[in-house]
């Protein structure tokens, strides 16, 4: 069970193309910085649809998108403070950066 970091925005970095190339269905991702400018993207919804997702919410909140999570394309997103990052963290096996 891994916890899948994602920081990079999807338009600009291969990180997250490539870790949903290696995704095994009891990961999840995170999305955070840049990465989450893919939440708007119907592309990137359809492939993240009915994974275990995650966003942090100060990124979110930063990028004026609080109004649109989550998207009806992504009931299973959820937004996580900091604290709930941390607890994530400590209840995967492993956590990678991308």
């Amino acid at each position: 069970m891994i916890l899948h970091l994602i920081q990079t925005s999807a338009s600009q970095d291969n990180a997250l193309s490539t870790c949903l190339c290696l995704i095994q269905p009891s990961d999840s991702i995170l999305l955070m910085g840049d990465a989450v400018n893919c939440l708007l993207m119907p592309t990137w919804q359809a492939q993240l649809k009915g994974m275990a997702l995650f966003a942090l919410e100060d990124d979110v909140t930063a990028r004026g998108l609080s109004s649109l999570m989550p998207t009806e394309n992504l009931p299973q997103l959820q937004l996580l403070n900091y604290d709930e990052f941390v607890a994530q963290t400590l209840s995967h096996q492993k956590v990678i950066t991308w």
